[in-house]
Formats: C-alpha cells, sequence, structure tokens
C-alpha cells in the first residue's frame, strides 16, 4: 500500500511539472500575435482594395512570389499609391460605373503584385503583366511608368485591362473555336519577330495576338479599352487590307457579343467610360 501511495504521488509530480512545463511553453512562444503596423499606403490600399472587394496588394518583398531566376525587385514605396490610383480609376471605376460594384466583387484577382523593374524575357520581350491562375495578377515596371504621360499610362494600364480579361474569360469562356477560324494561319510561336503593322494587315490588333487565340482575344479587349473609340477606329482605318480590317471588326463583333450575352455588358460604354477615366487620371 505504501509502495502504490509513492508511486501515485511521483505520477503526480510528473503530471504536474509536464504541465508547467507545456505553460512556460506557451508563454514563450515565438509567433507575434501583434497588429502589423500599417503605412498610409496601406490604409489606403486597404481601404479601397482589400475591404471592398478582397483584393489584397502585395509589394513587400517575397522571393516565392517572382521568378528569382530574373533580376526583378520591389518597387519604390512613393511609387505605390500613384500607380494604385491610376488602377483603380481607370479599371475599377471604370467597371462599377457600367457593370455595378458587384461584378468586379465577384470576378477579380484575389492578390494584386507591384513589382518595381523590367521583366525581360530570353527572346528579347518584356512582360508587363501576369494573370496567374484567375487569382493574383502582377504589374512589372511600377516604378519606371509615367503616369502623365498618355503612351506611358496607356501601357501601364493595358496591363490590368488585359489581364484582368483573362480572369473574365476563366470564370465564363469565349467561344475559342469560332473566334480562331477569322485567322487560323496567322497564329505564330514567332510574334515576337512580327512587327504591329504587319500584325494589323494580317487581321491581329497587335504582334502579340498572333500567339495564340485566348492572347488575341485578351488584346483586342486591350485595344479597345486602352484607347477611346475615335482612336481605336483610326487603327482599324490606317490598316489598307481589307481582308486585315474585316477580319478585326470580326473580332471585335465576336468581343462585343461575348460581353453582351454573358455578362449584360456593353463594351462601347465600357470603352467610353474608360476613356473619359484616363483623361482624369492625366490631368
Amino acid at each position: 500500500m505504501r509502495k502504490t501511495q509513492i508511486f501515485i504521488t511521483l505520477v503526480l509530480l510528473i503530471v504536474l511539472q509536464s504541465c508547467n512545463t507545456k505553460e512556460a511553453l506557451i508563454e514563450g512562444s515565438d509567433i507575434d500575435t501583434s497588429t502589423p503596423f500599417l503605412n498610409s499606403t496601406d490604409i489606403w490600399l486597404r481601404d479601397n482594395y482589400t475591404t471592398p472587394y478582397n483584393i489584397e496588394v502585395l509589394y513587400n518583398w517575397n522571393n516565392s512570389r517572382v521568378d528569382y531566376n530574373r533580376y526583378l525587385y520591389p518597387p519604390t514605396l512613393e511609387n505605390i499609391l500613384p500607380a494604385m490610383e491610376a488602377i483603380k480609376t481607370i479599371w475599377l471605376d471604370t467597371y462599377n460605373e457600367v457593370a455595378g460594384s458587384d461584378f468586379v466583387k465577384k470576378i477579380a484577382p484575389r492578390e494584386i503584385l507591384m513589382v518595381g523593374g523590367i521583366n525581360l524575357n530570353q527572346s528579347g520581350t518584356i512582360t508587363l503583366g501576369l494573370a496567374e491562375g484567375g487569382k493574383r495578377i502582377t504589374f512589372f515596371n511600377t516604378d519606371l511608368v509615367d503616369l502623365k504621360d498618355r503612351a506611358s499610362l496607356t501601357r501601364f494600364v493595358a496591363t490590368i485591362q488585359h489581364e484582368y480579361c483573362h480572369i473574365i474569360n476563366q470564370t465564363v469562356p469565349f467561344d475559342e473555336q469560332a473566334y480562331k477560324t477569322i485567322t487560323p494561319s496567322g497564329y505564330t510561336a514567332q510574334w515576337f519577330n512580327e512587327s504591329i503593322a504587319d500584325s494589323r494587315e494580317l487581321g491581329f490588333i497587335s504582334a502579340y495576338a498572333r500567339s495564340n487565340e485566348v492572347e488575341d482575344f485578351a488584346e483586342m479587349v486591350t485595344a479597345m479599352l486602352s484607347n477611346d473609340s475615335v482612336a481605336y477606329n483610326n487603327i482599324i482605318d490606317a490598316i489598307s487590307s481589307p481582308q486585315g480590317k474585316a477580319d478585326i471588326r470580326a473580332k471585335e463583333v465576336i468581343v462585343a457579343n461575348y460581353f453582351k450575352s454573358e455578362f449584360n455588358l456593353d463594351i462601347y460604354e465600357l470603352q467610353r467610360v474608360a476613356a473619359e477615366n484616363v483623361l482624369k487620371v492625366l490631368n
């Protein structure tokens, strides 16, 4: 009986010591549960992207988010807010006015990643942006854009129009088979060796549109939403080939019908509002 009592006492001591050890480990945890510091840029991004649209804007460097085999670097803090203000005005505000705020809330990237420098490819081409699985859009060249220069602003914002089109297409696909029958022989993996002018004569709005029908569709949307109606029509009117003009117009019809039939959106109204919002940024 005495041995049993001694054994029970030892067990209790061991249990109590174990509990004390666990409590000590918990009290000394290295997990940081404090509220992270938010600078004025973070607060603006939270109030204008994260809270209303559930879109997180990332700019702090993390090698796992980019191709570390390329010379890339984080954007300068002072360049982030102006860039994201321009994107909001030309992209978000345009879709909000024409499609309603719920459209972007339902169909949107959940992350926007900002990168400071150029993403240069081995072919000599430059990647302006990426849409990854419909969940993230990456912007390159954030430190290099001049938001008061129309050409520079157009190139920069064309990235969001192009990549957002991919996300829309991933949500509701367009008829790729019908689309690619318009210019079936013009697609090429060597699109970067072709000029924009020659590509337009063959029925493509840009050289990159020749890579495949998915990029072709997105480039058509980008051209329409990055130019006002006059500038866009001038591009097509400058094409000397009647067939090239007709092919681009045929693609335009498919684009317009897709937005109207699938989302009840008038892409020409999107074009008008986007053009007005570009002027707001420039002025």
